[in-house]
This record gives C-alpha cells, structure tokens and sequence, in this order.
C-alpha cells in the first residue's frame, strides 16, 4: 500500500450460512478524501465496512487499511479508526461528558480530560454535557457519536447510516463537520440511502448483494450507466406514468412530484417517443440529466427481476 493510500484491499469475500455477503470486492481510498458506500439493505455495506476495521477476517482476500494488515494486524486498526454504527450504542444513563470520558478510558488515553473537552466543544456540545445521553433527541444522539468517533484522534472514520432519522439542518451540520474533518487529512467512508449526501462525497461505491456494480466520481457514475433521461411535467402525471410503464423502449418511469423522469438505455427510442409525444396537450417533455437515483434504479433492475421472478 502506498502512504497515500487509507484502504487498499483486494478480492475480499464473506458468506454467512452459505450465503456470499461480500463478493471479491476491492478499493483504494485515497487518504483524505470522503467515500460514499450506497445500496439497498443487505447489500453488504456494513459486513465490508467490518472487514475494512478488523472486527470480521474475510474467507479469502487481503489488504491494508492505514498500512496495516487488515488480517494480522486487526488491534493496531481499531486503535487507528473511528466506527460509527447505524445503532445508537452509548449508555443512556450516562451524560454527554461522561459517555465520552468512558470512551476515553477504554482508548486508555493519557490526556483524557482534554480530549473530552476539545470533543465536547468542537461538536457544540458544552451546553448539554450534562445531559443524559437517553434524553437527546436523534441529532444530538448523532453529534455525540461523532464526538466519541474522533476522540482519541483517528485517521480513518467508518461511518455506518450516519444520518439516518435526523433531521435535514442536523444532516447538513453533520456533512460540514466531516469535509472539515476531511480538509484536515482525516480520511471517511460513510454508508447512507441519501442521494444528496452521495453528491457531498468524492467517490461512490454502488453495492448489492456483495458486489460492486459502479463506482467512482458521481459524474462518472452517471455517465457510465448510458442513461437516457427525459423529464415530463404536467397536470396529472400519475396517468401518463400508467400509460407508459411497461413499454419495451423505457427502463423506468418515476414520479417526482408533478414531473416523470422517465429513463431507459436506447437513446435513439427515447428520443422518438418524446417527439411522438411533444404535440399532446398538458404535458412538456424536456431532455434532462439522469439523476443518481435513476442510475441506480436502472443497476438494481436485474437484481429485482431475479428476486421477483
């Protein structure tokens, strides 16, 4: 692995009850930068993310992550890395300070008081310090795991669904603080079903069921995907949907609101079928740039049909 370099790992692979959760996946992450793990639920996001810290060892594969081993040298990874479950998972009957002091303790800090206190003021946490951690609303919950995350001064966070049932100016305070994080070396995977928040990271990752179907810039994602995307907008949407769902020439219709995006991969059909349809009254067909949720719907389709036929 090269020094800049966080992660660097290869074939790595797990199944559990001969189930494969993890399928020859690979990655490089740049140090410094922000990655972005999306996918449907058990698409192998959090099982990867394990392997990555050391807390599960791959059937086969190898690699390092911040140069060490990710199998011999698990103990000097944990110490290295700050994981932050999907689960909130600090006692409730404790304050703010003293969860962290906890965390502080287990890390055997030396400059524990300090740490908690730097912690404690960079997350905008000083008026609630006393707090019982069970009293905190979803986005205090949030901060106060980040706070422990980058206790003991990590150079790698693992971020697991951060941001999952909090509300939006708590996810935009939480993303400012990671590209601060990030802008100071600190390298950070996240998972998240957030498309806006895969638009803040440098790279993505698209999975399902253990295996990588696209990654890279979002741009290159999009581009990648061969994409084309029209949307409609008009009075009753819902019925045109109906109307076109099914038809050999799109790949998907979906309603946003007022306005279709309708989508499929034969360029050349779509376009025709938006000029067959630009004369009919109520509805405006406009040619526009897929979005990351039409790329990814179109990556999932085969996966949908095998489970459902």
């Amino acid at each position: 692995m090269t020094a800049a370099l966080a992660i660097d790992v290869t074939g790595l692979t797990k199944s559990f009850s001969g189930r494969k959760v993890v399928n020859d996946f690979a990655i490089q992450v740049p140090r410094g930068q922000v990655w972005g793990f999306l996918g449907p639920n058990g698409s192998g996001k959090t099982t990867t993310i394990r392997l990555l810290c050391g807390l599960l060892v791959p059937d086969s594969g190898q690699g390092s992550c911040l140069g060490y081993d990710i199998i011999r040298e698990t103990e000097q990874i944990k110490r290295n890395v700050g994981y932050m479950t999907q689960r909130f998972s600090f006692y409730e009957d404790l304050s703010i300070r003293e969860n962290l002091d906890f965390v502080a303790r287990v890390y055997e800090m030396k400059d524990r008081r300090v740490a908690v206190d730097t912690a404690i003021e960079r997350l905008g946490l000083t008026q609630r310090q006393n707090q019982l951690a069970g009293q905190l609303s979803g986005g205090w919950k949030q901060r106060l795991a980040l706070a422990a995350c980058i206790l003991h001064r990590p150079q790698l966070l693992l971020l697991d669904e951060p941001t999952a049932g909090v509300d939006p100016q708590a996810r935009r305070d939480f993303w400012d603080e990671i590209h601060v994080l990030a802008g100071q070396g600190l390298t950070v995977l996240v998972s998240t079903h957030y498309m806006d928040e895969a638009e803040r990271c440098d790279r993505i990752v698209y999975l399902a069921y253990g295996t990588v179907l696209a990654r890279g810039t979002v741009d290159e994602v999009i581009s990648h995907a061969g994409l084309t995307t029209w949307t409609v907008s008009g009075d009753d949407v819902r019925s045109l949907a109906r109307e076109l769902e099914g038809r050999k020439d799109i790949s998907q219709v979906s309603v946003f609101g007022s306005m279709l995006h309708v989508s499929g991969t034969d360029a050349v059909a779509l376009d025709a079928l938006a000029a067959s349809q630009a004369q009919r009254a109520g509805y405006r067909w406009t040619k526009s740039r897929p979005g990351l949720e039409d790329v990814f719907i179109h990556l999932m389709a085969p996966y949908r049909a095998e489970t459902t036929g």
